[in-house]
């Protein structure tokens, strides 16, 4: 069980991924645009966050490169529908953990949670 941290302006796509989530057991933090995001990052330290990249007011590159600057170390996996390789390669030149498309398929969003926590965990040994 982790504690990850939802960011997308979409209520539709944020019900998914967090119905998704919650049937495997974690505990769900929901921000509806980036800024809300990124305070919610800061104040609870999730495990993990999911979140898109175009929203209103801040988007997720900018939380990406945001939450680094401030040396914050939470594993980020961007849900986008955005299927450009080269918005693919700035995500993960930006940070990333990984890029996943919407919507997500449920075996491939919970692989990849488990794969970054995963490492996580052996990196704050």
């Amino acid at each position: 069980m982790a504690l990850i941290l939802v960011i997308d302006d979409s209520l539709y796509m944020r019900g998914k991924i967090c119905s998704i989530l919650r049937l495997d057991g974690h505990i769900i933090l929901e921000a509806d645009n980036g800024l809300k995001g990124l305070q919610m990052a800061s104040a609870n330290s999730p495990d993990c966050i999911l979140l898109d990249i175009i929203m209103p007011g801040m988007d997720g590159l900018k939380i990406i490169k945001s939450l680094k600057d401030q040396h914050l170390n939470i594993p980020m996996i961007v849900v986008t529908a955005d299927i450009q390789e080269s918005t693919r390669k700035q995500c993960m030149e930006l940070g990333a953990a990984a890029v996943i498309n919407k919507p997500p398929k449920e075996e491939e969003l919970l692989s990849m949670i488990n794969k970054v926590l995963a490492l996580k965990k052996e990196a704050d040994r």
